[in-house]
């Protein structure tokens, strides 16, 4: 492959359904100018249904069984899965485990997640019910770096989502992962063309895509 045609090689770590996954795959399968080439979908769970839905557009998947075993074990596994498969950025998608400091140091700059709030406000679970309880008069979603401390890396991008009189967790949490769907390519594609707020680690700037 010619230096103006390289896609950055992508992982997507799932624990669900993988509707942000979901996006991903599709953003990179529409436009051949997307900067990054979906590689393969890790999932911790065997029961995960995005990893049918990942099958079913045409990207590899591997399950690392994260229950029932140490975490030292189970990131071992990952990294290893990662590495076989020559990953080079890392995009966390619904993945509902804490990654160890070790992890994401070996990692730096190449693991984004995509967080249902505007941080730094309301990192952890439970985004949606707090915001409403706090009397927010908007809610959104964030894409940002994974640093060990949870949901506390530099931020990407965001998108903003006003709240409706009458709205539940469940009624603003739905409006909230219609703008994730958009938010998560676009954010990961500005941060692979240096045209984020944070560059990303030499090597990993994806070459312009020839005409």
């Amino acid at each position: 492959m010619a230096e103006a045609d390289r896609r950055v090689r992508l992982a997507i770590l799932i624990s669900g359904r993988g509707s942000n996954m979901e996006a991903l795959l599709r953003a990179a399968q529409a436009d051949r100018a997307f900067p990054a080439e979906p590689v393969l979908v890790v999932s911790n769970r065997g029961d995960a249904a995005g990893l049918a839905r990942a099958a079913a557009l045409g990207v590899e998947t591997a399950v690392v069984e994260s229950r029932g075993r140490s975490r030292a074990d189970f990131e071992a596994e990952l990294g290893a899965c990662l590495e076989a498969h020559r990953v080079e950025l890392v995009a966390l998608a619904g993945f509902m485990r804490v990654l160890t400091p070790a992890f994401v140091a070996r990692w730096e700059g190449r693991l984004l997640n995509i967080h249902p709030s505007l941080l730094p406000r309301y990192p952890g679970l439970e985004t949606h019910a707090r915001a409403l309880a706090a009397g927010d008069r908007e809610a959104g979603a964030t894409v940002h770096l994974v640093t060990a401390e949870l949901d506390s890396g530099p931020i990407l991008a965001q998108a903003r989502v006003p709240v409706r009189p009458g709205d539940t967790a469940e009624t603003l949490g739905l409006r909230v992962l219609a703008e994730e769907h958009q938010l998560y390519p676009r954010a990961l594609a500005a941060y692979l063309s240096g045209t984020a707020p944070v560059a990303p680690p030499p090597g990993l700037l994806a070459a312009p895509r020839a005409d």
